[in-house]
């Protein structure tokens, strides 16, 4: 299991990409200074990586599932993730 952006990045680095992978939108643990504003990095930025990373392999994205209590954000990952798969 893993909790923040970086942890996914280097989980799928040393482990190649799982099966299966359920994601959550609010990982609310690692903020990034960005210019003079915090932004925290979420589900969705390693749902981009993923896509960006498949691309740059030609991998296949996984099987995947959102779990996130958040609406908006679930959606988000959602439809970016099924319409990387559908293009």
């Amino acid at each position: 299991m893993v909790r923040s952006y970086d942890q996914f990045v280097d989980r799928i680095l040393e482990k190649g990409i799982p099966e299966m992978i359920s994601f959550d939108h609010d990982l609310g643990d690692m903020n990034y200074r960005v210019r003079n504003s915090f932004s925290e990095k979420t589900g969705y930025d390693c749902a981009k990586w993923l896509i960006e990373y498949s691309l740059d392999y030609e991998l296949m994205l996984p099987d995947f599932y959102c779990h996130s209590m958040n609406p908006i954000g679930k959606e988000n990952i959602i439809t970016l993730l099924t319409n990387f798969r559908n293009h």
